[in-house]
């Protein structure tokens, strides 16, 4: 969580605090190493190695972007980004093809525990047209309660607040991964909103549901597809070109 109103990275230091450490300024990944997602019914190894250096190396990768709305959701996106995501500096949705033309900036930022293990990594991500914040959250690998396997914990702060999500791995017979937050019970992988009010946190479950998949092209050319629905209805989908920076 955030103590302002306006999130970009400021989020970052208090992450880490107590005997934690940011170390800014390295290579580094959304994850040190894919392999702490194995379980019953997925191993990372079955992976393509493009795809777990992506997740691995993510600061040693540009990307380019394009969005596509469901026209009767595009409006409401547009507001949700005018009043509220470019405002506070936080989930910030592009919602016209042309803001996301010069691509994307990304800074992954390391959080390293007291052992000096990587615990979780924030990644930033900025349009590099206009400089404004889009994105801005927590990555790390969390077991549910109910779970054998680890899921993808992605956390975007908020003030006195945050949005998080869980998404479940697979790894399909090309070698391509999926990541998804399907419909299910409190507690199951899915999206999350949690509200600290009064000294108690309060968390519910809402209808997002999102899908990556992450594969290589018949260039060998990386790219992600991203599908965000609100209960079964498609709102936004944005694919991703992958590129390692020269």
């Amino acid at each position: 969580m955030h103590d302002s109103p306006r999130i970009g990275e400021g989020w970052l230091p208090e992450s880490a605090a107590g005997d934690g450490a940011l170390r800014e300024g390295s290579a580094a990944g959304l994850l040190a190493d894919f392999s702490h997602l194995d379980g019953p019914g997925f191993r990372a190894s079955d992976l393509h190695r493009s795809i777990r250096d992506f997740y691995e190396r993510t600061s040693a990768w540009g990307m380019e972007v394009w969005t596509q709305w469901h026209p009767l959701f595009q409006p409401a996106g547009e507001l949700v980004s005018r009043l509220f995501g470019r405002r506070v500096q936080q989930l910030a949705l592009p919602t016209r093809p042309l803001e996301v033309a010069r691509g994307m900036d990304s800074k992954v930022v390391p959080i390293i525990g007291p052992g000096g293990d990587q615990q979780a990594a924030g990644w930033i991500r900025k349009l590099r047209s206009t400089g404004e914040y889009v994105f801005s959250g927590r990555y790390s690998t969390r077991v549910l309660p109910d779970a054998e396997s680890p899921s993808v914990h992605v956390t975007f702060p908020l003030e006195s607040g945050n949005l998080q999500v869980f998404l479940r791995p697979t790894a399909l017979s090309d070698g391509s991964l999926e990541l998804r937050s399907p419909a299910g019970g409190f507690g199951d992988n899915g999206a999350y909103v949690v509200v600290e009010d009064g000294g108690r946190a309060f968390a519910a479950r809402v209808p997002l549901h999102e899908v990556f998949h992450v594969h290589l092209d018949e260039r060998a050319t990386l790219r992600t597809d991203h599908r965000l629905s609100l209960w079964s209805a498609p709102v936004v989908r944005l694919h991703y070109k992958l590129f390692e920076n020269p």
